[in-house]
């Protein structure tokens, strides 16, 4: 029987595995202060849910509403800061690599940089990027000024730049409700996913698919699942560690010693 506290004993697991994947939702951003989907909306967009505005046909349909909500929420991230969480995946992929103690893939379905703004490993957007815009019609990936960090409370319409290659509007270079996920991204979390020993999910509500079959196809390949999460989720029957309380919270003490 182990006796050992739950946080020492996934410290020692995450200690004894060669490659780890970190996969990470909507809960490792809200710490952040970055809005989520089940987030009510307020100002220009209170009578729409973020369901109603995150589709091809929304865009189609209204795309300088659809763009002014886009910026607004790129406005948001831009004033948000990685918080101890990101901080502690940063610290403790750079501590493994400078060790040569095994590789440290972050798979995200959070579409902010706040992973990367942490210093951390560049990560796989499972959902795409608020920074990675696209044109709507050639594809081509676009350039466009960043948002305003003083973007109005309320929000704004705002006409979509052009596509330099061919004149389109360009379009948020996220994954909408009813478009599939990148193949690139898909591939490489997949292939990261099945080379692990050990997936640590953090934040996520095990809900959102197929994103959310990508640690299950870990643990099919062997894998250990240590979870942390302040509430309870779907793969609180999967997991070998359930680490209860945020990701701001428990990941310094998990992956930095820190208390």
């Amino acid at each position: 029987m182990d006796t050992r506290p739950p946080l020492a004993a996934a410290r020692d697991a995450i200690a004894a595995a060669r490659r780890i994947v970190i996969f990470t939702g909507a809960g490792m951003s809200a710490e952040s202060g970055v809005p989520t989907f089940r987030d009510a909306l307020t100002g220009l967009w209170a009578r729409f849910s973020a369901e109603a505005l995150a589709t091809p046909e929304a865009f189609a349909r209204d795309p300088e509403l659809v763009w002014g909500w886009y910026e607004w929420r790129r406005a948001r991230v831009r004033a948000a800061q990685p918080n101890a969480g990101h901080g502690a995946i940063a610290e403790f992929a750079a501590r493994r690599a400078a060790e040569g103690s095994g590789g440290v893939t972050v798979v995200t379905q959070n579409v902010d940089d706040l992973h990367e703004r942490a210093g951390g490993p560049a990560a796989v957007h499972l959902h795409g990027s608020l920074f990675a815009p696209r044109c709507s019609a050639c594809g081509a990936p676009g350039e466009f000024a960043l948002a305003d960090p003083v973007e109005p409370e309320g929000g704004r319409r705002l006409a979509p730049p052009r596509c330099e290659q061919c004149g389109g509007a360009l379009r948020p270079g996220v994954v909408w409700f009813g478009e599939g996920l990148s193949e690139a991204a898909w591939r490489a979390a997949s292939q990261a996913m099945d080379a692990c020993d050990l997936v640590l999910c953090v934040g996520t509500s095990a809900l959102v698919h197929p994103a959310a079959a990508l640690p299950e196809q870990a643990l099919r390949a062997g894998a250990t699942l240590l979870q942390v999460n302040p509430g309870h989720t779907a793969f609180d029957a999967l997991a070998r560690f359930n680490l209860k309380g945020s990701a701001a919270t428990v990941l310094p003490a998990l992956l930095c010693g820190k208390h």
